[in-house]
């Protein structure tokens, strides 16, 4: 199956699954309190809905425009600015008449929900997975170094020991806790036998950022193919798994790091391939996608040892691995404020390419319960017309005493809405304007 069509339909059902259960935040504890919800929705209904049926009081439904979904619950101002309705008298079945904790406790429930449910999916995956364990005496060959690197006094080949003094489990996580995580300090083993502990700047992420090092350091593997990925190059091009790249635009491969830059430069263009199968040298032509992709899956030439877990290990492992995520997304939000971090936000496309090409559960539900986090923690932002600005105006409440009044709620609302549609056009045009220049 095609790539995109594989990432899309993993988007669509992650997407769908993290919706419904949101909204369920919402409407369970409203249905608790008595609170009349009159709509829930998967996707949203403008104009026309491609299902709905009414049970009790509420209709169900599926929309056609697929950037969310929605619970209308009676008497409170939100997206759907029902103005004849806040417009009567409050009803005891309202949203408007309940308690301000009442009401807090309905508004908290999606973020609640999509925040638990990314931990519980952690969990579960330790406990069926477990976690990868690459250590140095499983990488003999080591770590290739950026040359920006080799002036704090890295040196190709090094294999890590230590970060802060303490053993670090998955070497293959170096990049990600040098950008977030505030490492001082890394313990490495050059390949002359010599250790020693290498200082790193104070904002090492922030010259990472900047300069677009994202991978300072890449594992030095031999080019053999693992396998090939449907409907890239590599596959139209009739390389098999086992092959090993000899040359690219005639340019010597050695090792697989030193594939990419020269992949990036000839994107779209078609080039010579010179690769070894079977002992025969042998030669064809292969053009690299938009993004210089050309369809190859590594074959790691060590051991990725997995570590297993029991189900008291894996709810406590998994906690921890969800509190990271979560804490290593809050840190890196701090970029989407500059100017190249404004140009990197990414819509629809950049979710769906942190699927596998290919359908696999591992990674389905990795980035299901990454963008369940990420769903908590940007709807808990202080916004209008998301559950953080419901929150922030009744936190407002419960201490002044004070309701906002309805025409207030009203503008802010739509300050609010139209702020966030201009921010999802935005994210969409970026990635259309990678897709189409980049």
């Amino acid at each position: 199956m095609d790539p995109f069509l594989v990432k899309a339909i993993q988007l669509i059902l992650s997407l769908s699954f993290l919706i419904v259960l949101h909204e369920l935040g919402h409407f369970i504890p409203a249905k608790l309190f008595k609170t009349r919800v009159e709509k829930f929705f998967l996707f949203f209904d403008v104009k026309f809905a491609l299902f709905k049926k009414k049970i009790g009081g509420t209709v169900y439904g599926i929309g056609w425009l697929p950037l969310g979904g929605y619970v209308k619950i009676a008497g409170m101002i939100d997206e759907s600015m029902d103005k004849e309705q806040m417009a009567l008298p409050p009803k005891e079945w309202e949203f408007r008449s309940k308690p301000a904790w009442q009401r807090l406790i309905i508004m908290l429930g999606g973020v609640t929900v999509n925040l638990v449910l990314g931990f519980l999916i952690y969990m579960m995956i330790i406990f069926v997975w477990g976690t990868a364990h690459v250590g140095p005496e499983e990488m003999p060959k080591g770590f290739a170094v950026v040359d920006s690197f080799e002036e704090y006094g890295f040196q190709d080949g090094d294999r890590i020991l230590k970060v802060n003094g303490k053993d670090f489990e998955n070497s293959l996580d170096i990049n990600k806790h040098l950008f977030m995580r505030g490492i001082e300090n890394i313990t490495v083993l050059h390949q002359n036998g010599e250790e020693e502990s290498i200082s790193v700047p104070e904002e090492i992420g922030t010259q990472m950022f900047e300069k677009g090092i994202m991978q300072p350091f890449v594992p030095i593997m031999a080019p053999v193919l693992d396998s090939i990925q449907p409907g890239l190059a590599a596959e139209k091009a009739g390389l098999k798994k086992g092959d090993k790249l000899v040359s690219l635009n005639k340019v010597e491969i050695g090792y697989w790091h030193e594939l990419a830059p020269v992949s990036m430069e000839n994107k779209e263009k078609e080039v010579e391939l010179v690769y070894e199968r079977d002992g025969e040298i042998k030669s064809t032509s292969i053009t690299p996608n938009e993004e210089g992709k050309l369809g190859f899956v590594k074959n790691y030439d060590f051991d990725i040892q997995r570590n297993s877990y029991g189900l008291t290990q894996s709810i406590s492992k998994g906690f921890d691995y969800g509190y990271w995520t979560l804490r290593d997304y809050v840190y890196q939000f701090k970029y989407v404020f500059t100017k190249k971090g404004a140009t990197q936000l990414g819509g629809f496309g950049a979710i769906g390419g942190l699927f596998p090409d290919a359908w696999n559960w591992y990674g389905f539900w990795n980035t299901t319960a990454l963008l369940s986090i990420i769903l908590a923690f940007m709807n808990i932002l202080p916004i209008p017309a998301l559950d953080g600005g419901h929150v922030m105006f009744l936190m407002y409440e419960m201490i002044t005493g004070r309701k906002p009044n309805d025409k207030f709620m009203e503008i802010a609302q739509m300050v609010g809405f139209f702020l966030l549609i201009a921010l999802v056009l935005y994210a969409n045009g970026n990635d259309i304007y990678r897709w189409l220049f980049e």
